[in-house]
């Protein structure tokens, strides 16, 4: 099957001949119909994980998927064929820049029924990314205030929505020009990055979702209550991620030290950091599309391209510019009249 992998870190993209995935007794095979690009994805391809997340190379890329159910193993009981399903697979089962992929049961979900296949492929890891840090980690309720940064970007723009339907108050970074688009999402107070200091205007903050690390997440820690968390996406790893990563003790003690300064000025301020690293789950799928055919989250797709197209779709991540996520779709029809919102049409060229 046609599949797009990486040869050797650092390299582009390359189109190849691959072999049918193996289905195991407790896994699903799907036919890819829709899929998105991450920034997670680009990270991969520059070898920037290759210590922690050690693939054998050539690799096949891609963290998100929308599509049909073809086969199931022996052991399956909640899929069958014909089924359309999305899903984030495991980080050793990665490989969604592909015709078709072998998923387990447990990370999988029948999709939102209201959204077309384009818009459920944009979901799973900017979804669950935006779960766990507001809803299992952050626990946010009503009257929280919550910011999340990079509002108009794949995860900021499920994030305000989800916080807003926890009763959160939210506000947001972006810049100018995607204010009413925020705005329209939920977001309650929107900063301009470009021309204001959110560290100047807010204070008294429960919670902030950073997807940017550097000098933002440090400033992030000064517009904390006492009591306040930074969940960070981008920043560097903490000793609970280190723990959890399975590499041997060196490692685990050199990945906590990358945010040991961190986590002691957060100390000093009587906050906290955590670092998230998204993990699959189809459970937690499940709920969020019942969200979405509640209407409570919207997909956003900011581009739209052909499976052919798929790194130059990647290569893109880098210049900005595009709200929510740019998706592949294959041979069938993928965008259709669901209730997200496209801001591009599909590119050919």
């Amino acid at each position: 099957m046609r599949a797009f992998v990486v040869s050797k870190y650092g390299q582009p993209l390359q189109e190849a001949e691959v072999a049918e995935p193996t289905v195991g007794p407790a896994d699903v095979l799907v036919r890819i119909e829709a899929a998105s690009v991450n920034h997670l994805d680009e990270r991969i391809r520059l070898g920037a994980f290759r210590r922690i997340l050690p693939y054998r190379l050539p690799v096949i890329l891609g963290h998100d998927l929308a599509g049909t159910v073809i086969a199931v193993g022996a052991n399956v009981r909640g899929f069958r064929p014909g089924d359309e399903v999305y899903a984030r697979p495991s980080e050793a089962r990665i490989g969604t820049f592909a015709e078709r992929i072998a998923v387990a049961e447990g990370d999988l979900a029948l999709k939102p029924v209201s959204i077309s296949m384009a818009e459920a492929g944009s979901l799973p890891l900017v979804a669950l990314t935006a779960w766990q840090a507001l809803v299992e980690r952050g626990k946010v309720g009503p009257g929280q205030k919550v910011l999340i940064h990079a509002g108009a970007g794949g995860v900021g723009s499920i994030a305000i929505q989800l916080a807003k339907h926890l009763g959160a108050s939210v506000a947001t970074t972006v810049s100018a020009s995607n204010a009413d688009f925020v705005r329209g999402l939920g977001a309650d107070i929107v900063v301009d990055y470009r021309s204001e200091d959110f560290e100047q205007l807010l204070s008294g903050y429960d919670l902030v979702l950073d997807s940017l690390g550097g000098e933002v997440l440090e400033k992030s820690l000064g517009i904390l209550k006492p009591g306040g968390r930074v969940i960070g996406i981008a920043g560097p790893p903490d000793p609970a991620f280190a723990r959890r990563s399975g590499v041997n003790a060196p490692l685990r003690w050199a990945i906590a030290a990358l945010s040991a300064k961190i986590r002691s000025r957060a100390k000093k301020l009587g906050v906290t950091y955590e670092f998230l690293w998204m993990r699959a789950s189809g459970d937690q799928l499940r709920e969020i599309a019942t969200l979405s055919d509640r209407g409570v989250l919207r997909p956003i797709l900011g581009k739209v391209v052909a499976f052919e197209q798929t790194p130059r779709a990647l290569r893109s991540l880098a210049q900005g510019g595009i709200r929510g996520k740019a998706v592949l779709i294959g041979a069938r029809p993928a965008v259709g009249q669901g209730q997200g919102t496209i801001y591009q049409e599909s590119q050919k060229s």
